[in-house]
């Protein structure tokens, strides 16, 4: 069955995938601003948050690889129309996936004091890291299970069960950020920053379980696992490391991004941390047609339609910088609210207005890179993303940091190197496709 290429087709995936993909940053926003207001070490909490999820988001994006992975393959047989070869390969992938992340889970829960001394977390601020990640870790595999069974959804080109499993989570975190973090009355005490370690750990367990049901009762991938392995794990093992050596990369930019904030000082890293998750807001929110267009994308390479996989790269790149000039107004009508959502301090807030300019004007470049690297990874082109990132990482951000840090910009050269960080992943994969598939195209 041929696949249509239009702005209906393309929005039934993209729309839900949008309001899915920001249900982590969600979490992490609600967090934030529920934290940053806590009557008692509102700043120090609050650059706990930030330290400890920052280091989180880095061990879910390293191994939550195998949901590209494992979306591509189905996708493409899909288009191809031999999807009964590989119903046992999701299993097979997940098993493997849950396993290793309790391998890391189990290696770091010992030695959590030692990881966070790396950032320069000290005193109040690093003990608030134990505490906080001593609780939210537990979800890490949960988080993980729920993000594969994301990719097998899809690869079926099904975003809609995603967006309900993560609005119920979402939803659920903001209710039980309130009750736990600032308690209730005759009820419950107030856990402060503990409670929101809490509070987003029963959601991603409720999350990961409506995940499990919908999978088996609204698909017919089975989650039994059977040997011997699907001929395809191979491909799924080589993917996901292509991108576990990517996402390495990525994360050496985040992590040396918060690491240098915290060297400025507890302004500055409260200051990145209400940044960087805006920054992931809007990733996350333009991610919706990164991920049409992976879905698409893999269904249409599958059933060799080039002209068809020209045409949606154009069209989702449309859309999604329409959307991005959306963001970029709302970020400047309501550039001093904003702030404000995340922190009663003033320090923070007057450090934050003075880099969250450079949030705003880097949307479209984003944009150009999201859209493009979620139509690669559904091509199954891991190879070339890790490369493009390495160069970016290595080449792009680290000397721009370093060099802007040298010239005594403190806190801009942090984000001043993401936007040339963008530039060069954004660029790098449109000349990548041009040159690829322009000449498969008839009439591009």
């Amino acid at each position: 069955m041929s696949t249509q290429v239009n702005f209906k087709s393309i929005n039934q995936l993209a729309i839900p995938a949008t309001i899915s993909g920001i249900a982590e940053p969600i979490l992490s926003i609600t967090d934030t601003a529920i934290v940053g207001n806590i009557p008692v070490d509102g700043l120090e909490s609050l650059a706990a948050a930030g330290i400890v999820g920052s280091f989180l988001s880095m061990l879910i994006w390293v191994l939550g690889q195998t949901r590209s992975s494992i979306s591509a393959i189905i996708s493409q047989y899909l288009g191809a129309g031999r999807l009964q070869e590989v119903k046992n390969l999701p299993a097979q992938a997940i098993f493997f996936n849950i396993l290793l992340s309790i391998v890391v889970l189990l290696s770091t829960v010992f030695v959590i004091e030692e990881i966070f001394a790396l950032f320069n977390a000290s005193g109040k601020i690093l003990e608030y890291c134990v505490s906080y990640y001593s609780i939210r870790v537990w979800g890490f595999p949960l988080t993980l299970f729920t993000f594969a069974v994301f990719g097998i959804f899809r690869g079926l080109q099904n975003t809609f069960y995603p967006m309900v499993i993560a609005m119920l989570g979402a939803g659920l975190n903001i209710l039980l950020d309130f009750a736990l973090v600032y308690g209730i009355d005759g009820l419950i005490p107030a856990l402060y920053l503990e409670g929101a370690a809490w509070a987003s750990l029963i959601s991603q367990a409720i999350m990961a379980i409506i995940a499990l049901v919908l999978l088996l009762k609204k698909t017919e991938i089975s989650m039994k696992l059977v040997f011997p392995l699907n001929k395809e794990m191979k491909r799924v093992v080589f993917m996901s490391l292509n991108l576990f050596v990517r996402t390495l990369a990525l994360n050496a930019a985040l992590m040396l991004a918060v690491r240098e904030a915290t060297t400025l000082g507890d302004q500055f890293i409260g200051a990145h941390t209400i940044a960087i998750n805006l920054w992931l807001f809007s990733a996350f929110f333009i991610d919706g047609y990164a991920a049409a267009g992976n879905s698409m994308g893999g269904k249409l390479l599958g059933a060799e339609d080039y002209n068809g996989l020209w045409k949606l790269a154009k069209k989702i790149m449309k859309y999604g910088m329409v959307v991005s000039l959306g963001l970029m107004a709302s970020g400047f009508i309501f550039y001093k609210p904003i702030g404000r959502i995340f922190s009663n301090e003033e320090i923070v807030l007057n450090t934050f207005y003075s880099i969250f300019y450079i949030v705003i004007i880097g949307l479209p470049m984003n944009t150009l890179a999201f859209v493009f690297d979620g139509l690669f990874k559904g091509m199954g082109e891991m190879k070339y993303l890790r490369n493009v990132l390495l160069a970016a990482t290595f080449f792009g951000f680290i000397p721009c940091l370093y060099l802007g840090i040298y010239l005594g910009w403190g806190i801009y050269a942090i984000w001043i190197a993401f936007v040339v960080w963008m530039m060069i992943r954004g660029f790098s994969l449109v000349w990548k496709f041009r040159r690829k598939f322009q000449p498969l195209v008839q009439n591009p």
